[in-house]
């Protein structure tokens, strides 16, 4: 059975998304580029629908593909010019910058290091494998202070809502993809609980709504 091929990047440019493909391509990498319209997110606010392109590769693929693209922008940071807006952040922003490099592009990463060594602050190979490391551990931590959700849930549960189903479907099946590839659950054991029971509520709520409504007509008939 062939890996499953999940997202590794999203783009709101298809020509963003076809250069990663490029790069893909030259090192043999499978990969797949799905167009996603989203008019809903999940914290169920409403928003202009929009096209993403997501470059899909195995999770197994996705250290190699990010390596990849640190090698191809450490080429190009050479001629970046002296106002690009990295040159103007602290030495602290700057780590902060290799701390969290899987909310940067691999362009300012690399750029963010080459920037501090120049400072003389040289971060080794060894330095960057134990923050990505702690950052991992970081990120696999779940999300907590959902009781909004499901407080709203429980209600939208039990009065039949489909809001109520997407609810507690969504509290106890979303997950997360880290920048290593690994697939977590985005949120507490104890929320996924509550989403469980939501979610059956929901249908036992819709459920009885429709009977409710079905349940004049049918004794009509007798």
């Amino acid at each position: 059975m062939e890996p499953e091929l999940i997202t590794y990047q999203k783009f709101n440019d298809a020509a963003l998304a076809n250069e990663l493909a490029e790069l893909l391509d030259e090192h043999h990498i499978p990969y797949f580029i799905q167009e996603e319209t989203s008019g809903f997110d999940p914290s169920l606010v409403m928003s202009n629908a929009t096209v993403d392109y997501a470059v899909k590769i195995k999770s197994e693929d996705f250290e190699k593909v990010n390596q990849l693209q640190k090698d191809v922008e450490g080429k190009n940071i050479e001629g970046v010019e002296k106002d690009y807006y990295l040159f103007s952040f602290t030495d602290d922003e700057l780590m902060e910058v290799l701390t969290k490099a899987d909310e940067w592009s691999a362009f300012d990463v690399v750029l963010a290091r080459k920037i501090l060594t120049e400072r003389g602050k040289n971060i080794s190979d060894a330095d960057l494998a134990a923050i990505h490391e702690k950052r991992i551990e970081e990120l696999k931590e779940p999300e907590t202070g959902q009781s909004t959700w499901i407080i709203l849930g429980y209600i939208l549960a039990l009065m039949g809502g489909v809001l109520g189903l997407f609810i507690g479907w969504h509290l106890k099946t979303h997950k997360r993809t880290l920048p290593d590839g690994e697939k977590v659950y985005a949120y507490t054991e104890q929320d996924r609980w509550h989403g469980k029971v939501i979610f059956y509520l929901a249908i036992a709520g819709t459920i009885v709504g429709v009977i409710y409504k079905i349940w004049p007509a049918f004794k009509s008939d007798y």
